[in-house]
């Protein structure tokens, strides 16, 4: 199978999102992801699991960040072959029949070219703000998950928990295949959960070697969960050490199956829209053409 590439856009710059994503439809790209946050809490309980929760909450206070499906609803307007997910959706704060009535709309608009990545959130305050339980967020992820596939089969469903109760429904239209499932995460509950729920994964910016061992362990659970032999399992890895064909090559050899990555400096202050339209021609032209 061809490797595919995925550009991440990373926050802010949200007014060149139609740019980005017809060059890198017409560049070569398989797919756009497009991040999530809710809101910036004026104080947090919270500690970000990736870097200094102080630096992030630095870069996050009034940066703009749309809802990614509704930005997404808008970008399949403009496009014909680029697929779109968000990376990684906050799933567990968000209504599950709710959220499946969105994807499975989009779905259908879209033509199939929409998948769900899924996550947790690191901030308590987008749980408990929202009227839910951050120390439940693992049962509500699961949960959430289940309702939404079963959902979007178009079959009548019902579910009865103590987070979620409804009788038997079914959602219409729906589409006319299921809309895959990234689960995101570095810790081992999301790696299990990817394993045994999701149709893949999704790394969060990383080095080779840290990706190296989540993808062994993710690899160790599959075989655990009876889910080593899907061919159709997806692995969406973004390498920030990853520089040249070789490195990207070797990403192939770990099993990744969609490279990710943000090909412009999103560090520079004076960076423009067209920039980032050449960042994505060049990738095409010297490193996807390659594979």
């Amino acid at each position: 199978m061809a490797m595919r590439f995925t550009v991440m856009t990373g926050l802010g710059g949200v007014e060149d999102y139609p740019a980005i994503a017809t060059t890198a439809e017409d560049a070569g790209w398989t797919s756009m992801a497009i991040p999530d946050s809710l809101f910036y809490p004026e104080v947090t309980e919270s500690e970000y699991p990736y870097m200094s929760t102080e630096a992030v909450r630095q870069v996050l206070d009034g940066v703009p960040v749309l809802e990614p499906l509704t930005a997404i609803a808008g970008l399949v307007a403009v496009t014909e072959r680029l697929q779109f997910y968000p990376a990684v959706l906050k799933v567990p704060v968000r209504q599950p029949l709710v959220l499946a009535k969105i994807l499975a709309s989009l779905a259908v608009m879209s033509n199939n070219r929409v998948l769900l990545g899924a996550g947790l959130s690191p901030w308590k305050e987008d749980f408990t703000y929202n009227g839910g339980d951050f120390d439940s967020r693992g049962k509500l992820m699961d949960e959430c998950i289940e309702i939404i596939r079963a959902a979007m089969s178009g079959n009548f469903v019902e579910h009865h928990s103590d987070y979620f109760d409804f009788g038997r429904l079914k959602l219409s239209p729906v589409p006319d295949r299921p809309v895959p499932v990234l689960v995101g995460g570095h810790a081992k509950p999301a790696l299990r959960r990817a394993a045994r729920l999701g149709d893949g994964w999704v790394s969060a910016n990383t080095d080779y070697d840290t990706l190296q061992g989540l993808i062994g362990t993710l690899n160790e659970l599959r075989q655990e969960h009876g889910t080593a032999d899907r061919e159709d399992f997806q692995i969406h890895a973004y390498d920030v050490t990853a520089r040249s064909l070789d490195d990207y090559r070797r990403l192939a050899d770990l099993g990744v199956t969609d490279i990710c990555l943000t090909p412009w400096n999103p560090m520079d202050p004076e960076l423009t829209r067209q920039q980032k339209l050449d960042g994505l021609k060049l990738f095409g032209e010297h490193i996807i053409s390659a594979f």
